[in-house]
């Protein structure tokens, strides 16, 4: 194949893509396609915070905040890339604010020394699996955690996640291998509680 045709082939097909079809609905003044892509990204969206933030409590303001911010600015989508691409950008960003709000807020809230002895002692006797994985995913690096996340819990194809990124499948792949060996080193003292 020609470097030429190859680049074509890598490209993002807007006539044949479904996401699309919805965006060009809604920027011609259909809300229904927004509900559309809504419901069919709702999921994806609430991993994504999930497994970036840890945080059950959240989830759902924050997916909110996601869809209003792409309701805002899905006028102006330039179909250069996928939906899920550029839905993932924003979802990050929301996460991101989200984390640097919650660090202001910290900073001025007042430390309730029972109730912090009674959560240190009950995550010691019964430590939660999912929590204690999410907890070591969150301490990987962007460039690590982000294509493990997309890889080992949302499904995407390497090339797939190799196009979000706009890098070769090669250093996608690397990328994901050091992010698996990285977690086994976080999560080497828990290993009898994950067994």
């Amino acid at each position: 194949m020609s470097e030429i045709n190859k680049n074509n082939a890598d490209k993002v097909q807007p006539e044949k893509d479904e996401d699309f079809e919805l965006i060009r609905k809604f920027q011609n003044g259909d809300d229904s396609a927004f509900t559309k892509l809504v419901l069919k990204h709702k999921e994806k969206v609430r991993n994504l915070i999930y497994l970036t933030l840890g945080d059950v409590d959240y989830i759902d303001d924050i997916s909110q905040d996601v869809f209003i911010s792409a309701f805002k600015m899905l006028g102006d989508f330039r179909y250069e890339s996928k939906f899920t691409t550029w839905l993932y950008r924003v979802t990050v960003n929301k996460c991101k604010d989200y984390l640097r709000k919650k660090k202001v807020r910290s900073i001025f809230a007042p430390i309730d020394e029972h109730e912090y002895h009674l959560r240190a002692k009950s995550r010691s006797d019964n430590p939660d699996v999912s929590s204690l994985v999410r907890k070591a995913i969150a301490k990987l690096p962007d460039k690590l955690r982000e294509p493990l996340v997309l890889r080992d819990i949302d499904g995407l194809s390497y090339k797939e996640i190799a196009d979000k990124f706009n890098c070769e499948v090669g250093t996608i792949k690397s990328r994901i291998f050091r992010a698996r060996q990285a977690l086994r080193i976080i999560l080497e003292p828990f290993q009898k509680d994950l067994l």
